[in-house]
């Protein structure tokens, strides 16, 4: 960071000042971060057309993602570490890496997968993951994964969207000590989505089938316009299936050299753990730091109790990512990371996914180091990137994320569409950033991007979270704006978990809210409708919770399930979410919510009753 302040004619400035230049001056910074950390290729352009939605960055220009990742890497140099509950901690060298997306690479072409094809991957967090994803992008395809423990019609809700021409399918997975056969759901999700099946052999180690994975070719690359779709990310709403969020090529090569150079701080020797699965974002962010000069570890499995950590010691790991819940669960267990390891290499810890506790953040200096670098970032899927999060010269505040990201014009509105210091408001962003998307996946007039983010405030990204800026230039994130569920980092839309629930036929109608708490977890209860004579015992409970989790995901399983007499909406049938999220987290009822505009009114009083619930 102090390098690059240098070197762009600002030695010795204030990350305020750093911060400050590079929104009021987007062309001199973007272009600064193209030139500084060797895009291939001139550019004569870097904002054409400033608007939002719709902004134009560096017209005329080419780029391939994947050939800045592996532009001037040793072959000999590590790449990746990677361990699971499959397989023991292992390396693998640039070279190595090379090759198998070379094969992969070749396997796809010879399935007919060319620039502009999707290519879908139920597959987990390894590193013939990674290989697979840079064999799409070294081709000009698009990619798009789904972990394996995803149910089946969540996936198929997702892929369908993108029709891919290949779908990479793993054969299971190992949790917790026990093995999930995942053979049979590559197969309907390939016969659901009408692409080709690829399978991988994961839990019986034959990994690629013969004649796909041919090793022996050269690696080449297929330069694209800088706006070509890179990869297909998923955001859920309250209605309707998963937005298929379209990222392109340039607009996350750019965002991820400044995150991975300067916010991460990345440099050579560096070694980058962050626990992930393949359906967060978290996943391609972490891919991400092989663009610069550190090599990453990759873990599959349960993180529970002290398994990372046990990895972070045998891998070396200097910086430890994962999540607000990880981190307080191992506060509540009484996990003590130093004890019997070795972890004098670990200098930073990171926290996304939720916003991390003063608790949160004392347990890691009482118990990491008291010089552990801390810092809690928050962006989304939306972007692929962080909004507001670390930054490595300046100093950590207990409960709060230290700045806004370079390049991030991140505000504060209240009500009125006026920006507040000190206050909570809706979280935006009031001048373009090259990672927002293209667009949706078959959005062809826009009109969805436009309601996902633009509606609120016209030509403004509204982001959907609660953030409060303070006086001195750190941030706090209050939780969602929304109503979209956040377990851990990864979202899914209340849409989803309806769908689930409505395969259950005691329920006849249902709500979900996602309530943050004041110790940096969250509370999931769902509020169900019962047919007639239906009584939620625990046998109900159990098949309801179920149902979310093999058609939704483990993460989403809701913590409690509490009956209701009717779920409160709107004169034109809407569920109240937010409103009620709000009162569950102690506002009055009349200010969150119009009583003539909703059909039953009398049914907040017993949301007012719950108030004080965890």
């Amino acid at each position: 960071m102090t390098q690059f302040a240098a070197d762009v004619g600002m030695p010795g400035a204030s990350y305020e000042d750093l911060w400050r230049w590079s929104v009021d001056d987007l062309d001199a910074f973007w272009g600064a971060i193209w030139t500084q950390f060797g895009v291939a290729g001139e550019f004569d352009t870097v904002l054409a057309d400033a608007s939002m939605p719709g902004a134009v960055w560096f017209p005329g220009t080419t780029v391939n993602y994947a050939e800045r990742m592996f532009a001037g890497k040793a072959g000999d140099a590590r790449a990746i570490q990677q361990a699971s509950e499959v397989r023991p901690l292992e390396s693998w060298t640039w070279g190595r890496l090379r090759a198998e997306t070379a094969a992969i690479r070749a396997g796809l072409v010879a399935r007919g997968v060319g620039r502009g094809d999707r290519v879908a991957a139920y597959l987990p967090n390894i590193a013939e993951t990674i290989a697979a994803f840079a064999a799409t992008a070294s081709l000009g395809a698009i990619w798009s994964s789904a972990a394996p423990e995803f149910g089946e019609q969540a996936v198929i809700d997702r892929f369908r969207q993108i029709q891919p021409k290949v779908l990479l399918g793993v054969d299971g997975y190992r949790y917790g000590g026990k093995d999930f056969d995942r053979r049979g759901h590559a197969r309907h999700i390939a016969d659901e989505i009408g692409a080709e099946l690829v399978p991988f052999g994961y839990l019986d180690g034959t990994g690629w089938p013969d004649g796909f994975a041919d090793h022996g070719t050269v690696l080449t690359f297929d330069r694209v316009p800088f706006d070509h779709p890179l990869w297909i990310l998923y955001s859920s709403g309250t209605t309707g299936l998963p937005k298929p969020i379209v990222h392109g090529q340039g607009g996350m090569l750019l965002e991820h050299l400044k995150k991975t150079y300067l916010h991460l701080d990345a440099q050579e020797g560096d070694r980058i753990l962050w626990f992930t699965t393949t359906g967060w974002m978290m996943w391609n962010f972490l891919m991400s730091v092989l663009l610069g000069d550190a090599s990453i570890v990759l873990y599959d499995g349960n993180p529970a109790g002290e398994v990372l950590w046990d990895l972070a010691a045998d891998a070396g790991v200097t910086t430890f990512g994962t999540s607000a819940a990880f981190l307080q669960a191992c506060q509540k267990q009484g996990v003590e990371p130093g004890r019997g390891r070795d972890l004098s290499k670990l200098t930073a810890v990171g926290s996304t996914g939720s916003p991390l506790s003063p608790e949160g953040f004392r347990w890691v200096y009482d118990h990491v180091g008291t010089d552990t670098w801390l810092f809690s970032t928050s962006g989304g899927t939306d972007v692929c990137t962080a909004f507001v999060g670390g930054v490595p010269t300046l100093p950590v505040y207990e409960g709060e994320l230290q700045a806004r990201c370079l390049g991030a014009s991140v505000e504060a509105w209240n009500e009125a569409g006026e920006p507040v210091v000190g206050e909570v408001g809706e979280l935006v962003i009031t001048k373009p950033m090259p990672c927002m998307p293209v667009g949706f996946r078959g959005d062809e007039d826009g009109s969805r991007y436009r309601a996902a983010y633009f509606e609120m405030y016209p030509g403004i990204w509204r982001h959907g979270d609660w953030l409060e800026l303070t006086e001195r230039g750190t941030a706090i994130i209050h939780g969602r704006s929304d109503s979209t569920i956040n377990r851990g980092g990864v979202r899914m839309g209340t849409a989803e978990i309806y769908s689930a629930v409505g395969t259950i036929p005691e329920v006849v109608d249902s709500l979900v809210v996602d309530v943050p708490r004041e110790d940096g977890e969250s509370w999931m209860p769902l509020f169900v409708v019962l047919r007639e004579g239906a009584q939620l015992d625990d046998e109900l409970v159990a098949r309801i919770k179920r149902a979310v989790r093999e058609q939704c995901s483990p993460r989403h399983v809701p913590s409690e399930v509490l009956e209701i007499a009717e779920v409160p909406r709107t004169l034109s049938g809407k569920a109240l979410e937010i409103p009620v999220k709000r009162i569950l987290m102690g506002a009055d009822p009349a200010t969150t919510t119009s009583l003539d505009g909703m059909a039953n009114p009398s049914s907040l009083g017993y949301f007012t009753s719950l108030r004080v619930s965890p």
